[in-house]
């Protein structure tokens, strides 16, 4: 009797030990099939960011394509009719500083002109210096150039690119008056601004 107790015993305690590592193994095996399910939700998110950088692509050739070099025809007889409205600017006999009525007369629509020449960075102007026909052709000629330059630094002043002002002096090589007295030297000695011919 006592040795089929002990059998039994044994038994039981056999059972128990098998039994405890079975649920160990059980309990170790099922989470491993969990994780890949997660990356695998997470890439849809990212693709809603692709469309929103194609517009910035498309709308780089639309900002060049809208930077002509020059003006077109229309803006062109604008710049014209400015400049002829802006009056030639007049300086006293043998100097170059600009007198109070020359300010004035480059002051006038300056600011819708600089407007214009800031769109169309290509486009130049000239700046023309005269001169009366007193004294030599060399003085006239350095002169006519300081008369230029001043106005040309006026118009720097007020916003117009300096790299779209040239220079020239015709010192007195162009008079728009010939008679030999005060009142037609004053209408020589003159700064005059052109557009430059452009080819197109």
């Amino acid at each position: 009797m006592k040795n089929s107790c002990k059998v039994v015993w044994f038994a039981l305690a056999a059972l128990s030990v098998v039994g405890a590592g079975c649920a160990k193994k059980v309990a170790v095996a099922p989470p491993p099939p969990l994780p890949p399910s997660t990356p695998a939700q997470a890439t849809p998110a990212s693709r809603p960011a692709q469309p929103q950088s194609r517009p910035a692509a498309r709308s780089a050739p639309v900002q060049q394509a809208q930077a002509p070099r020059y003006p077109n025809a229309a803006t062109r007889a604008r710049i014209d009719e400015l400049l002829a409205r802006i009056q030639d600017a007049y300086f006293d006999y043998d100097r170059h500083s600009l007198r109070p009525d020359a300010l004035k007369a480059l002051e006038g629509d300056s600011s819708e002109l600089r407007d214009i020449l800031a769109q169309y960075p290509a486009y130049k102007l000239t700046i023309e210096g005269h001169c009366d026909e007193r004294g030599s052709a060399e003085y006239n000629m350095a002169l006519g150039d300081a008369r230029a330059k001043a106005a040309k630094d006026y118009l720097v002043g007020v916003g117009i690119p300096s790299d779209q002002l040239k220079l020239v002096s015709y010192g007195k090589e162009k008079p728009v008056c010939e008679e030999h007295d005060e009142a037609c030297w004053q209408k020589n000695r003159r700064v005059h601004i052109v557009a430059i011919a452009q080819a197109q």
